[in-house]
């Protein structure tokens, strides 16, 4: 029992903040909050359905399955679509429970732009390290084997994967999001396949903007520490242009 306070502690160190964020988000805007989110789960529930038809399986293909072997302008023309596009061979209630809570939880506290673009950096990020590895070979490190060139890349998981490291280094939840790393890589040594080796470069890629973000967060605070609290040049905070532009544009896009 005296461990419990203890717990509790640690846990609202961990959460708190992410919690009240999602908490307040819900309660200003409702549903309108997970706007994007219902989008994804409907778009990838209906994706599957086509493509465990017969006459719906080939059409996937041609607009959103990503392969290594493919041309890159034909790559990037599907990844968009290929977010959500969930292998046909694996039960699709999992992806979309992931997408439902990390796409919702991403979305209220990120917003709906930034959520689509770091879902999407982190599929890209994905693809073009396959056709990296691939054209490096597997004699160097990353490497990959040339059959790996034909296999579809893996759908919405990078974004959910990137999502939730993004997220939880947002709102200081760093020890659960190092708990999505170590399963990350956990699932590259016990399967070492595609798909996790691209789960592993989401990872990175985010990882990297994390780290630019808080750069450019510490410049930032430098910068006006060194203008005396408002603009180098010494005008009233009132009048800089940070304030003219509004809030809204003073947010930075990451």
């Amino acid at each position: 029992m005296s461990r419990l306070p203890a717990l509790r502690r640690a846990a609202v160190r961990e959460w708190g903040p992410l919690f009240t964020t999602v908490r307040r988000g819900l309660a200003g805007r409702g549903a309108r909050a997970l706007a994007l989110t219902t989008v994804a789960v409907a778009l990838t529930a209906t994706v599957q359905v086509v493509q465990v038809q017969a006459w719906g399986y080939r059409p996937v293909r041609l607009l959103g399955a990503v392969r290594a072997e493919d041309p890159l302008w034909l790559a990037l023309a599907r990844t968009p679509l290929s977010l959500f596009v969930a292998a046909p061979d694996l039960p699709v209630w999992g992806a979309l429970a992931q997408i439902l809570v990390v796409f919702g939880v991403a979305e209220v506290c990120l917003g709906r732009w930034r959520t689509l673009a770091v879902a999407y950096l982190a599929t890209l990020a994905g693809t073009l390290y396959a056709r990296i590895g691939v054209a490096l070979g597997p004699e160097v490190f990353p490497g990959l084997p040339a059959s790996d060139a034909q296999v579809v890349d893996t759908g919405p998981s990078a974004a959910v994967v990137g999502l939730a490291v993004y997220v939880c280094h947002r709102h200081r939840a760093r020890f659960t999001g190092a708990l999505v790393v170590l399963a990350m890589v956990v699932e590259v040594l016990v399967k070492d396949n595609l798909a996790g080796r691209e789960h592993l470069a989401a990872i990175l890629v985010v990882l990297v903007v994390c780290r630019v973000r808080e750069w450019r967060g510490r410049r930032r605070v430098q910068d006006r520490g060194a203008g005396g609290g408002g603009t180098r040049s010494g005008a009233p905070p009132m009048r800089s242009w940070n304030f003219r532009r509004g809030p809204a544009q003073r947010t930075s896009w990451w």
